[in-house]
């Protein structure tokens, strides 16, 4: 028998192809367990002095394209639910745009202007939104959620 060394073992997937291939494959209900939760504790303050109120009812989808990856948010009893429903308004780009638009290592109003991010249907919703998340002095990616934003984005640098 032969010893098995590290060159020998196959390549993990890319982290980007093995999202498009497993996402469309997982239940809304296996999202919202995963990602509502991460989202709630991430906006918990802004949630609880009532920023997002303006979303009450109202349906927002993020597209990451070259993921593959859309998420329709909603919020519901001041918590952001997964919707199965299309959003009124869609934030449209790739998944190094969503980063920076969530580690602000770009001016958002730069990912907009550029097209690198695009406002799609009901813009005034929008660019609520946007702005949202603009106001946002730190940025999206804080504890649990940015810990998996820069593992992700590691990862995908090697894949290059």
């Amino acid at each position: 028998m032969l010893p098995l060394t590290l060159s020998r073992l196959p390549r993990p997937p890319a982290p980007t192809r093995l999202i498009r291939a497993i996402d469309p494959r997982v239940p809304l209900a296996v999202k919202r367990q995963l990602i509502e939760p991460l989202l709630n504790r991430t906006f918990a303050e802004p949630l609880a002095e009532g920023e997002f109120d303006v979303l009450e009812g109202r349906r927002i989808s993020l597209h990451i394209e070259d993921l593959a990856v859309a998420l329709t948010l909603t919020l519901e009893a001041e918590r952001f639910r997964l919707s199965p429903e299309a959003g009124e308004a869609t934030i449209r780009g790739g998944w190094r745009e969503f980063l920076c638009l969530a580690t602000r290592r770009e001016d958002p109003d730069a990912l907009f202007f550029q097209r690198r991010l695009v406002i799609e249907g009901d813009t005034e919703l929008g660019l609520m939104v946007k702005n949202l998340l603009d106001g946002r002095e730190e940025g999206l990616a804080q504890g649990r959620l940015g810990e998996w934003l820069a593992r992700f984005e590691r990862m995908a640098r090697r894949e290059r």
